[in-house]
């Protein structure tokens, strides 16, 4: 009589304690999957002209502890770089040392010295960029530029006003009238704010003023005020029809060279002014489509205008197709990569790695990497984790059902011990 089946059994059920206890230890770590013990039967060699019906086994031996990797519950959380996979992606990450490709399902991330979105242990989330659209590099936000958006200097005014028809024509006293003049002769005036080639703002006025009472129609010129700056000359002229809409200028546009004068501009970091320098000039082209000249009030209908100041980088969103985008503090956006997720062939043939990292095998295939939403990769939540997929309560339930397996095991050793005690008392 043999204690090998005993001692198997309490092998095996030792085995699948430590799986469990390794399930229940991990129930709040993000992106962990579960694991479960498979247990194979033993026999012995068969012996030539043994029957398969007198075949007795010598107990059981763990066949496998393979992971479920069924999905977890998602949580939201309060950090923008947190990712919850849904589906069946894992974010391929690189090791700081770029020798090692590994994959997790924990998207808890946040952005390191040089820009690189990284977990906790440093390693560097794959994604596609711009320079790589096919191949999955690190994601950086680039902190040399895009953590400073670059300033965009005012090309464009779009500006629609309506003139009332029944003002009268204004007088003054030199052809090109000061600001005081016009001002003085309330002539219509409306302001944009606008900006220069180094990212310094300047107000433009345009005053609208009728001069010629015997034309008919009647053109309004257009005197222009840099930052308070009395006019050099009027830039144009807009006259309107019979039905009151703009004639000419024919496309409705008038372009407005300006010289800026020096103006400070500013370093990343706590905003140290630099020495003045001068911006380039530029040209503004003002587009006044839709301009009227009605029997209403002077008002303006539309002002719009395309520049922009430097600004530095406030915030990052990531939407559910894995496109990072930052946000700028003056209000323009900019898009840094798009977030890579891998998938496999056979995911349950993936090793291990600890950290929750596995990595790929000859039986998990070859990875197969892509955007989220392709295949069965899944789509992402920013601001959210995966929990744990660990059932607490029935691997408590296991836990007693292994235990109760073990003790089961540990009987049948005592009970073979006393059928040996017996046989040794035999005279």
């Amino acid at each position: 009589m043999a204690f090998q089946q005993g001692l198997s059994g309490l092998a095996a059920s030792s085995k699948s304690l430590d799986v469990i206890s390794n399930n229940v230890s991990n129930a709040t770590n993000v992106g962990f999957k579960s694991a479960g013990t498979q247990f194979a039967d033993v026999y012995a060699a068969s012996l030539s002209g043994v029957t398969g019906g007198v075949q007795v086994g010598i107990g059981t031996q763990v066949g496998r502890v393979q992971q479920a990797f069924n999905q977890g519950n998602i949580t939201g959380t309060s950090n923008p770089l947190d990712i919850a996979i849904n589906g069946d992606g894992f974010f391929e990450m690189e090791s700081p040392d770029g020798k090692q490709v590994a994959y997790t399902r924990n998207g808890q991330f946040e952005l390191d010295k040089d820009g690189y979105i990284v977990n906790a242990s440093g390693y560097k989330l794959h994604g596609y960029t711009e320079a790589s659209p096919s191949t999955a590099v690190p994601l950086n936000t680039n902190v040399a530029s895009a953590l400073m958006g670059s300033p965009n200097p005012t090309d464009a005014v779009n500006l629609g006003v309506n003139l009332n028809s029944k003002a009268l024509p204004l007088t003054f006293a030199a052809a090109t009238p000061t600001v005081a003049e016009l001002t003085n002769a309330n002539a219509f005036s409306t302001s944009a704010t606008v900006y220069d080639s180094k990212g310094g703002s300047h107000v433009v006025t345009l005053y609208f003023a009728r001069t010629t009472p015997v034309a008919n129609p009647q053109p309004w010129n257009v005197y222009p005020s840099f930052d308070g700056a009395n006019p050099t000359a009027s830039v144009g002229s807009l006259t309107f029809g019979p039905d009151g809409k703009l004639q000419s200028p024919s496309p409705a546009t008038i372009d407005l060279t300006v010289a800026l004068p020096p103006g400070a501009t500013y370093t990343m970091g706590p905003n140290v002014p630099n020495p003045p320098t001068t911006p380039a000039a530029n040209t503004i082209r003002f587009n006044f489509t839709g301009s009227t000249e009605y029997g209403s009030k002077f008002n303006v209908t539309n002002l719009t205008q395309n520049g922009y100041q430097e600004g530095q980088m406030s915030g990052i969103t990531i939407s559910k197709e894995g496109v990072v985008e930052a946000r700028y503090s003056n209000g323009q956006k900019s898009t840094l990569g798009t977030i890579a997720l891998t998938t496999f062939p056979n995911k349950n043939g993936l090793a291990s790695l600890g950290n929750n990292f596995w990595g790929s095998t000859f039986e998990s295939g070859d990875p197969l990497t892509d955007r989220p939403g392709v295949g069965k990769r899944g789509l992402l939540q920013a601001s959210a984790v995966e929990e744990s997929n660990v059932d607490l309560t029935s691997e408590l339930v296991n836990m007693i059902t292994a235990q109760r397996n073990y003790q089961a095991n540990a009987q049948s050793i005592k009970t073979q011990d006393s059928v040996m005690q017996t046989l040794v008392n035999l005279r």
